[in-house]
Formats: C-alpha cells, sequence, structure tokens
C-alpha cells in the first residue's frame, strides 16, 4: 500500500497561514510524517500535561461544586470546534485555529479569573501574572516531555496565536512573537478565528452554565437582546419544550447566530481589504475576523449583562474571595519556604533563584501555582496551613 499524508492546504485561500511557508521552530526538527506541521503543534498541545489539567480548572464555579458545570478542557474544546468550523468556511488553516483554540487557556490558574486577579497581585512587584503569557510559557519552558528540547518546540504561527494580550515591556522580552505588539501589527486571521471563537464560547455558556446555577434566571436574561431574540422564537415554536432543553436550544441558536454573523462579516472584511497573502493580514491595521456593528453590540450588551448579574453575584463573590485567599496564603507559604514545595519544582524555583534572585523564587512560585487544578490547591493549602495534614 502506498501511504500518503493527505492535504489539506491544497483548498487555502492565499491569506490563509500554511504549513509550507512557517516561519518554524525556535530549535529546527525533521518534517513530520503524514502529518502536517500544525498538525504536529496540535497533537502536542493534546498529550500535554497542562491540556490534561484543564479538566479539573473551571471559568467561573470551583471544580467541586458540581459535574455539570464547564472546565476549562471542555471550554478549549468548544473553542476549537466553532473555530474549525469557522476556519473552514473562510478557507483558513484549520489545523492551526484548532491547536491555537486548545492552548489558549493552558496557562490559566485555579479558580478562573479570581485565581488570575489574586496570583497577578502576589506578582505585582516581580513582573506581574497574566495567563496568556503563562500560556506561552507553558508551551515554550514547563512541559517537559521531549529529549531534544524544553516545551513543546511549536511553530511560531501557533506560538504567535496563543498570546492574545501583551504589554510592550513584555513583548521586547518575547522576541519573534512580540513583534507584532511593538509594530501595530495582527496575528493571522486563524490566530484572529479562534480569538472571537473564545468569546462566543465563552458568554454563552456561561449563560447556560448561570442558568443551570440558579444564579440568573430566564426573565433577566430577556433584557438581553441577544438572549430574548432566540428564546422568544424557541417557545414560539415548541411552546410546551421542557426548560432544560429549552435552554439548550437557546443557546445552541445564540452560538450559531453569532458564528453565522462573524463568517459574513468577516469574509466581507477579507473582501474589503482583499489581503494577497498573511503578510498583508499583519499589515492590515486591524482586525479582519469580527461581527457585523449590529452583533457586535450586541455580544457586549451580554458580556455586561454577565458582568453585572453572574460574575459580581454575591454567591460567585465570596466563593471568588475564598480561591483568592488560598492562592495569596500558597503564594507567601512556598515565597516564604520553598523546602516545601514538591522536589521537583524545588529544584525549578532554586534554578530561577539562581539566575533572578528574588524574582526568579516567584516566578517559579507562581509557576507552581498557576499549574495547579482548583482541586489539588484546595489540597495543597490543606497540606500546608492545616496541622491535621502530616505530609
Amino acid at each position: 500500500m502506498n501511504l500518503e499524508a493527505p492535504s489539506t492546504e491544497d483548498r487555502l485561500a492565499p491569506y490563509a497561514a500554511s504549513a509550507a511557508s512557517s516561519r518554524g521552530r525556535r530549535i529546527a526538527e525533521p518534517a513530520p510524517v503524514y502529518r502536517g506541521e500544525f498538525q504536529r503543534d496540535r497533537d502536542r498541545i493534546v498529550h500535554s500535561a497542562a491540556f490534561r489539567r484543564l479538566e479539573y480548572k473551571t471559568q467561573v464555579f470551583v471544580n467541586h461544586e458540581g459535574d455539570m458545570f464547564r472546565t476549562r478542557l471542555t471550554h478549549s474544546i468548544e473553542v476549537a470546534q466553532i473555530g474549525r468550523t469557522m476556519a473552514r468556511i473562510l478557507r483558513l488553516n484549520e489545523e492551526l485555529t484548532e491547536g491555537i483554540a486548545l492552548a489558549h487557556d493552558l496557562g490559566h490558574t485555579p479558580f478562573g479569573h479570581a485565581g488570575q486577579d489574586a496570583l497577578n497581585e502576589c506578582m505585582a512587584g516581580y513582573g506581574g501574572f497574566e495567563h496568556n503569557l503563562q500560556s506561552l510559557r507553558v508551551v515554550d519552558v514547563l512541559e517537559e516531555k521531549y529529549a531534544d528540547f524544553t516545551g513543546l518546540n511549536l511553530t511560531f504561527e501557533t506560538r504567535e496565536g496563543i498570546l492574545k494580550h501583551c504589554s510592550r515591556s513584555n513583548a521586547r522580552e518575547l522576541g519573534d512573537v512580540g513583534e507584532r505588539f511593538l509594530h501595530n501589527g495582527q496575528p493571522s486571521l486563524e490566530a484572529q478565528t479562534a480569538n472571537l471563537a473564545d468569546e462566543i464560547a465563552y458568554n454563552s455558556h456561561d449563560v447556560d452554565d448561570g442558568l443551570r446555577a440558579q444564579l440568573i434566571d430566564i426573565e433577566q436574561l430577556r433584557t438581553v437582546a441577544l438572549f430574548r431574540e432566540q428564546h422568544d422564537e424557541v417557545r414560539r415554536k415548541w411552546p410546551k419544550l421542557a426548560m432544560r432543553r429549552t435552554i439548550h436550544e437557546v443557546i445552541r441558536r445564540m452560538i450559531n447566530r453569532q458564528a453565522v454573523d462573524m463568517a459574513e462579516a468577516s469574509a466581507a472584511a477579507i473582501t474589503h481589504h482583499a489581503p494577497a497573502d498573511v503578510d498583508a493580514v499583519r499589515r492590515a491595521g486591524e482586525p479582519l475576523i469580527r461581527f457585523s456593528d449590529p452583533m457586535r453590540e450586541q455580544h457586549l450588551e451580554l458580556k455586561r449583562f454577565l458582568r453585572h448579574h453572574l460574575y459580581r453575584h454575591y454567591r460567585v463573590h465570596r466563593m471568588s474571595l475564598k480561591a483568592q485567599r488560598t492562592i495569596r496564603l500558597l503564594f507567601d507559604a512556598f515565597m516564604d519556604d520553598p523546602r516545601i514545595l514538591p522536589p521537583d519544582f524545588q529544584a525549578h524555583v532554586e534554578a530561577l533563584e539562581t539566575r533572578d534572585k528574588e524574582s526568579g523564587r516567584a516566578r517559579g512560585v507562581a509557576d507552581y501555582i498557576a499549574g495547579m487544578t482548583d482541586r489539588y490547591a484546595i489540597t495543597e493549602y490543606e497540606r500546608v496551613y492545616d496541622p491535621a495534614h502530616l505530609t
């Protein structure tokens, strides 16, 4: 049998990222057999320890609160599904879009944004903490699996896509992937697609989880146009449908409506700018993957609603305060005496401290805490502070 790797590159638009013209890896490797370079990236991400840990990192709700709430893992898979669909419609590189989507949350702390905020406060005197930068740090430095290199040695295009935000000061330290932040450049359309797919998945599914947790209700949500229009259409069509199925039908229609609008508005923007290649995309001066103006306003209205009614709900706030206290106390304990860290992380912290003194110690401690799952952070807190835990 004559085996040959199937190619998806033939159907790509000229402005799509191509593995054949990739800017490569930091450490050169032989070409993969029966796979493309971006497929290899995706596979390395899926097999990474950081990706597996996303199963026990949550977005709004702490992991032990229930098995039905979304985790960072299920969220990343949902983002990848939306992203691949958009990439196929726009003739972009599906494998690259998927890899970026699956990796975008690898650096997230336990306890969602509450954990990130707390760790950023702890790191205020040591360069700060931002989960986006940490995701890049995970794939570049912290994953230790391969004999020939540290990290996952991903392609430039995947690494660039992971880095969604970056200050100019941090960008100067990052070499090639930081350049666009210094020169007002845009990332690839695949990175832009993964970014907007993240927004669609995040907001729509927080609505679902918020309803499931009974922190928000249908009547409140009907003040939001994007929800109300889908809800009223579903109720007209199926007036006797059970509430759980009604909610699912509304959420899927919200996602579909945003995705269709994104595809059409993005196609129009691409046609208008007519980028000849991926470099022209980078010089476009603005993102080309976008919503229409009316959908952008509906999307922002939904975000404002969730911020006010869900993320600031007193029960979520209570949980966030406990989560932040846990992070701060763990950071203080490990900074005070790194000898209570597991041996492999003791060595990691010691190496960074030797190079960068106290800032190195802090960065190593932050690496350890950021890699924790929700339940591991709770258990580690008990081990460190509860006298009943002797180990």
